[in-house]
């Protein structure tokens, strides 16, 4: 992925959001075969540093351009654990993407923190941490491992059960701050 793919990834976000509260169009990518790529992708907003929303798809649902735009809305919209963003804030708003690569199963010793992100499958649950997840809280593998069963309603541990099943991929994560 090159500079202007991140550019234009961060436009298509942002015009999503304005569009959505009538402040901006929405943007048009430029003709590109890598855009049409199926990949799994998240958008993550942040306000003055802390989280303001962060939605995603693990695995290739659709081509990287409908899956940004569709994730820029969840994220600004549709995240159950934040109000929806208004026009008043959207200029504090910085938004990141992380594009994914394929799951791969992996075994604990195999994660490396700041490369992975991890799924942890367990007893009917699911829990995902993006990789800079780990980095950002200065956790070691263990603790993210029990983080994940945390997340996904499980006891910490759980990710030493046989049954337990541990995905890693890695993302190109980028963001309006560093463009």
């Amino acid at each position: 992925m090159n500079g202007m793919h991140k550019k234009a990834l961060l436009a298509l976000a942002r015009s999503v959001i304005e569009a959505r509260l009538g402040t901006g169009e929405l943007a048009e990518l430029p003709p590109d075969p890598f855009f049409d790529e199926e990949r799994g992708v998240f958008v993550t907003l942040h306000r003055e540093g802390r989280l303001r929303g962060c939605i995603g798809y693990i695995e290739a649902v659709e081509p990287l351009s409908q899956a940004v735009r569709t994730m820029a809305a969840q994220a600004a919209f549709g995240d159950p654990r934040f109000q929806a963003v208004t026009a008043d804030e959207l200029d504090q708003i910085d938004i990141e993407i992380s594009v994914l690569s394929p799951l791969e199963p992996v075994v604990p010793e195999g994660i490396e923190i700041g490369r992975h992100g991890v799924v942890l499958e367990a007893r009917g649950r699911r829990a995902v941490f993006l990789p800079q997840v780990a980095s950002e809280q200065g956790w070691d593998r263990e603790t993210l491992l029990d983080q994940l069963c945390l997340k996904a309603g499980l006891a910490p541990g759980v990710w030493r059960e046989s049954q337990t099943m541990l995905s890693a991929f890695s993302a190109e994560v980028f963001g309006e701050r560093e463009t």
